[in-house]
């Protein structure tokens, strides 16, 4: 009986994962097709890891996410612990059109010190989402 219900357990939790897989794939498409409609005609994986590893006059996205996108980051003023950045550790990333707007907006104008070009979200979402 016990065995079952371990069973049913991690049968609901993979469909979750699954799902969660499903839709980030979906709204990283979506938002993707927005850049092209800005005239993005391709996306870079390499230049997303190149914006993710550069020193902005200090500041990078690596200052709070840490180098490596699939553990913990902290916050560099606050000290606030951020989850993972990568989907595969972290499925509940790049699942939330708005949220995904909402951080481009606020850690662009902090790390670049200006708003990230639609290139350069692009380039960053198809590196993240293999992450």
């Amino acid at each position: 009986m016990w065995a079952n219900r371990w069973l049913l357990a991690g049968v609901l939790s993979s469909l979750g994962v699954a799902a969660n897989a499903d839709v980030m794939a979906n709204i990283t498409d979506q938002k993707l097709d927005q850049y092209r409609v800005q005239g993005v005609e391709s996306f870079s994986p390499e230049a997303g890891l190149e914006l993710w590893r550069s020193d902005n006059n200090g500041r990078s996205c690596t200052q709070c996410h840490g180098a490596n996108p699939t553990e913990v980051g902290k916050h560099a003023k606050t000290g606030k612990v951020i989850k993972p950045m990568a989907p595969s550790i972290n499925p509940k990333r790049l699942t939330d059109s708005k949220k995904i707007d909402k951080w481009f907006l606020r850690n662009c104008k902090w790390t670049l010190k200006r708003e990230c070009t639609a290139q350069e979200k692009g380039d960053f979402l198809v590196w993240l989402r293999e992450q």
